[in-house]
């Protein structure tokens, strides 16, 4: 369903903790919304609860947590981490987004 590169992996788990959060009791939180330049945005949370519109998603050691409504529109992406020279920041490869914006934010279907 969901994929997360090792240095996406690698830096959640450094801002968990960072945040005093337990990969053992902690969820990542994956969204989308309305907004953002081209249509809908990712959401990047975390979390210590599970609701029950959620459906929950093991990537070896990292939980994540995806709500309902969102889970048609993450099928099949990739989660990535970047610190290069042409950017810094988690970004997604979404194989179904007919067009994203340049920060990689945002996107449409």
């Amino acid at each position: 369903m969901i994929s997360i590169s090792k240095e996406a992996k690698n830096k959640l788990f450094s801002l968990m903790k960072k945040e005093g959060l337990s990969q053992d009791n902690s969820f990542v939180r994956i969204g989308v919304k309305d907004g953002g330049c081209s249509g809908m945005s990712y959401e990047l949370t975390f979390d210590d609860k599970k609701k029950e519109i959620d459906q929950l998603f093991n990537d070896e050691t990292m939980k994540i947590l995806i709500d309902k409504n969102s889970l048609p529109y993450l099928e099949d992406i990739i989660l990535d981490y970047s610190d290069g020279l042409n950017g810094k920041g988690f970004y997604f490869k979404n194989p179904k987004a007919k067009h994203t914006c340049g920060c990689g934010k945002s996107f449409s279907l």
